[in-house]
């Protein structure tokens, strides 16, 4: 059963749950929120103490200026703001997408109050060779979306992340989406994109500090976008790539295989 709690930052009011006992580990999203995450933090929840939280502008975590943008580096000071009010000088983090490039400005921003990252394919898109090619390729996603709205600015998303739409088990988007998923779709495109997929880690600093970095990648997302940035960035940190079960988001079919995984790579 989880705990619900609220700390304020600067500009804004942020959601957070706690789950669990034992070493302290975030599981963080962007622009997932903290019910997403709910069956892989339960997963985990048996030996660690698990934090899932709303990024800033996205559900539960409400901003005073509606149209700031969310950058990396806002959110990784989040994280820091919900350890400051746990009490915690130190976590572990399991970053998935955006978060997982929250998790990357975290490292840079705050190397002492990380323990291990595992970054499951952050969308670095800056590190591939077509990397101007994938930046007209988000203006475009956000220019569909001011222009033709939520359902055409996904499908555009998600073609252009590399899935494909007509396979069986494809993702698929809300049939029918609520008044809060319209809201946070509108706060993704608008104002957290553009500043998640041109982050450009620092790889010296992402090594010079204490914390142990790690990327990690589904096995069946071979096709997408994701897994080229997740190789490039373990590649340039040294590092060989994690395996998780399934795709980019293997966490949610299948999170007790996942959270195993993550076990052993946090142990190691």
């Amino acid at each position: 059963m989880a705990t619900t709690h609220t700390v304020d930052v600067p500009g804004a009011h942020l959601y957070y749950e706690v789950r669990g006992t034992g070493p302290l580990l975030f599981v963080i999203g962007s622009p997932m929120d903290a019910a997403a995450f709910a069956p892989f933090a339960d997963a985990l929840a048996g030996d660690h103490t698990v934090v899932t939280l709303d990024p800033r502008g996205i559900s539960g975590s409400t901003l005073d200026d509606p149209e700031q943008d969310s950058t990396p580096e806002l959110r990784a000071d989040d994280v820091v703001a919900i350890m400051d009010a746990l009490g915690a000088e130190t976590a572990d983090v399991f970053g998935s997408s955006g978060g997982a490039v929250t998790g990357l400005a975290l490292v840079e921003r705050h190397p002492q109050r990380v323990r291990t990252l595992l970054a499951h394919e952050p969308p670095v898109l800056e590190l591939l060779p077509d990397a101007a090619e994938r930046g007209a390729g988000t203006e475009d996603i956000i220019e569909t979306y001011q222009r033709e709205g939520v359902g055409a600015a996904w499908m555009k998303f998600m073609i252009t992340a590399g899935f494909d739409l007509e396979a069986e088990g494809a993702p698929e988007g809300p049939q029918e989406p609520t008044p809060q998923d319209l809201a946070n779709s509108a706060h993704f495109f608008l104002h957290e994109l553009r500043g998640t997929a041109r982050f450009v880690p620092n790889v010296a600093a992402l090594t010079a500090g204490p914390a142990r970095v790690l990327v990690g990648v589904g096995v069946e997302s071979g096709n997408l976008v994701t897994y080229r940035t997740s190789v490039a960035l373990a590649e340039l940190l040294g590092t060989q790539p994690v395996e998780f079960p399934g795709d980019h988001g293997g966490f949610i079919g299948r999170p007790v295989e996942c959270a195993d995984v993550l076990r052993k790579a946090l142990a190691g």
